[in-house]
């Protein structure tokens, strides 16, 4: 989706610009489109390619105890926390949570505490 704006923006500068260059757009379009599909080769043929471009999930939360270093580390509060339990699991408590995993698309997941 990021890759579509991007290259209808250099069409728009290529069109309306000041320099009128079709010819820089279009090296613009095949250098994104390029780049985009050798990223998605290195992640499919090179092992742990995708951990590097993408992450890991972190835990946050362990059996109800913040895990405070790694809270710091990714910029996440004990609010922000609560805020994803509250509306994913209805969770008000820190203790409830069983585990907080801050996934690679930056949501959130709560998994209960059994009982």
């Amino acid at each position: 989706m990021i890759l579509l704006l991007i290259i209808s923006e250099a069409t728009q500068q290529a069109l309306l610009g000041n320099d009128f260059s079709v010819t820089g757009a279009m090296l613009t379009i095949i250098t994104l489109v390029t780049a985009d599909i050798l990223f998605g080769l290195m992640k499919k043929y090179i092992s742990g390619a995708e951990a590097v471009m993408d992450g890991t999930p972190v835990i946050l939360v362990e059996n109800g105890i913040p895990l405070m270093d790694k809270l710091q580390k990714v910029d996440v509060s004990c609010d922000d926390i609560l805020v994803a339990a509250r509306q994913s699991q209805g969770i008000t408590e820190l203790g409830k949570i069983k585990y907080a995993i801050l996934e690679r698309s930056g949501h959130i997941s709560i998994i209960p505490a059994e009982g």
